[in-house]
């Protein structure tokens, strides 16, 4: 039987109030755990490259001509 299965099973076993309480001591230190491990920061030049097979054989310029000329209908 795996760790979680025996805690449930003990806890079943408590008082509402004292589940309740356990709850509540858990929300607290998983809440704390949470805000000391800052997730790590992502730069934008991980997306450097990406999707860059859609542009082969376009010209740039031309592209954007052609983006401008659409907006005048």
């Amino acid at each position: 039987m795996s760790t979680y299965h025996e805690v449930r099973r003990l806890a079943e076993n408590l008082t509402p109030d004292e589940q309740m309480r356990l709850i509540e001591d858990l929300f607290s230190s998983i809440r704390q755990r949470l805000t000391v491990t800052p997730k790590p920061k992502r730069s934008i030049l991980e997306l450097r490259g990406l999707g860059k097979e859609i542009w082969n054989g376009i010209d740039a310029q031309e592209y954007v001509n052609q983006e401008r000329d659409s907006w005048n209908g």
